[in-house]
């Protein structure tokens, strides 16, 4: 983090720009706190505080002269609400890619008087219903948002929508499509099959089960299972353990009918002799 002191102020390039206006350029500092802007002796008409990691807009000396403040690429999610007071000739905010979430985090925003060009692209207050009209009815002197100029027929929209206060509250309480879950996605994670540990039981007969797999895609994922120490519910462990004892007493079966023959020829081998 750096801080914005007077120093760095004076020290960062200020020049005048396209437009003829004074500006001091404080971009990429990663500064996260607005402070001791009363050092610019309110000499520039434009201050890019752009790519930094400020948090909250606030602190801003009374700056008569300002006009345009660049902050975008920040971590804005606060708004001082008495700003119209420090910057009353402000007309132009660009607060592009920040994190303000919720409408009524830009009401402050109504206390600047000359606040004509604003732009809130790429903030999730953007995703919310009826944002548009919403932030065109709070913001009275506003003309551009979001690069599109306001049209009278959107102010009549947007007076209509607002005429009563419930509907504001209804609005500003409504989540973005980023805070609700997709309904779709909880069906799908309550039908996905639990994932149980194994025992050192069912891990020796799964070692068991992969002896006498017949299959390289059988051996594998009994593998990869025993591997990641977590078996899915679809290894069915109980069959597998069922089938491991199925093996054994086949094995055990096997044993003893071959047992048996061999006593069997051993008895006929027998008697065949006492003939002779």
């Amino acid at each position: 983090m750096v801080r914005l002191t007077a120093d760095l102020i004076w020290k960062s390039p200020h020049f005048f720009n396209a437009i003829k206006e004074r500006e001091l350029d404080l971009r990429g500092n990663k500064i996260a706190v607005i402070e001791n802007l009363g050092a610019t002796e309110d000499q520039f008409d434009t201050i890019d505080l752009s790519d930094n990691e400020i948090v909250k807009l606030e602190n801003v000396p009374y700056l008569n002269r300002l006009g345009t403040m660049l902050i975008n690429n920040n971590r804005i999610t606060r708004i001082n609400p008495n700003i119209g007071e420090f910057l009353p000739n402000l007309h132009t905010l660009v607060l592009t890619n920040n994190r303000i979430v919720n409408l009524v985090e830009i009401d402050p925003l109504a206390s600047l008087p000359k606040l004509h060009f604003l732009s809130l692209l790429d903030n999730n207050i953007t995703k919310k219903p009826n944002y548009r009209l919403y932030v065109i009815n709070k913001l009275k002197s506003l003309r551009v948002l979001d690069f599109k100029k306001v049209k009278n027929k959107e102010r009549l929209e947007a007076k209509n929508l607002f005429s009563s206060k419930e509907v504001i509250e209804e609005i500003q309480r409504t989540p973005t499509k980023s805070e609700t879950p997709n309904v779709s996605e909880v069906i799908e994670e309550q039908q996905m099959p639990k994932v149980v540990a194994p025992t050192p039981e069912q891990i020796i007969a799964i070692k068991a089960a992969i002896v006498n797999s017949q299959t390289l895609e059988e051996v594998a994922r009994l593998e990869k299972a025993l591997k990641s120490g977590q078996l899915p519910a679809d290894l069915l462990l109980d069959n597998v353990d069922e089938k491991h004892e199925d093996m054994i007493h086949d094995d055990r079966g096997q044993a003893d009918g071959e047992s048996n023959d061999t006593q069997e020829q051993r008895n006929t081998d027998s008697a065949s002799m006492e003939q002779d």
